[in-house]
């Protein structure tokens, strides 16, 4: 009984996070109309591919919540090890989405007086929002999902992600020539050099 009431409070705790990302993109500040210069199409893409990771990790709930042998002490801290990666990808989310101000949109697109973001959390990796939006996923299928489906999920969202990256970084070295380049030499691209 003890054991259950853990996952029901882990997951509920982990919905929340996903109420705090919706309401991340929901009440941000709205892109200004600009004039367009490019916009990247092949990202779509990636997005789909993200999206199915999602889906992958919301649609196999497993049966019970903690799979290993009984531990108390196992369970809280693993409880409490994938509700601290909900909220901290949470916070990463928020912190880059709050950086980019009125410049964050769903596509990847090159407005006039676009600037190259290089502080806060993009002083960490490039992508930070999708380093959020990776551990949260993560931590709901700690959460809710069978092991098997939530390895499909990381495999099937890493390879969007990759497709999403690689399209939108060639619209910004395009756009930023050498400025860009600098900046993804000493910049990973998705996970910190150091955890």
């Amino acid at each position: 009984m003890r054991t259950d009431m853990i996952g029901v409070v882990t997951l509920i705790l982990v919905f929340l996070a996903w109420l705090v990302f919706g309401a991340i993109f929901l009440l941000r500040k709205k892109p200004p109309k600009a004039e367009e210069t490019k916009r990247v199409a092949a990202a779509k893409w990636g997005i789909a591919l993200q999206g199915v990771g999602f889906a992958l990790v919301g649609s196999f709930h497993r049966a019970q919540w903690w799979s290993l042998p009984p531990s108390l002490l196992g369970e809280v801290i693993f409880a409490a090890a994938t509700v601290m990666l909900a909220c901290s990808s949470c916070w990463f989310c928020l912190r880059a989405v709050r950086t980019l101000g009125k410049r964050w949109t769903c596509e990847a697109r090159v407005i006039e007086g676009h600037e190259l973001i290089t502080q806060g959390p993009y002083a960490v990796v490039r992508n930070p929002i999708y380093l959020g939006m990776f551990g949260l996923m993560v931590a709901t299928g700690l959460a809710y999902t069978t092991w098997w489906a939530l390895g499909a999920a990381i495999l099937v969202f890493l390879l969007g992600n990759r497709i999403r990256i690689r399209a939108e970084e060639k619209l910004l070295r395009e756009a930023f020539g050498e400025q860009f380049d600098d900046y993804a030499r000493r910049i990973p691209a998705f996970f910190p050099r150091q955890l």
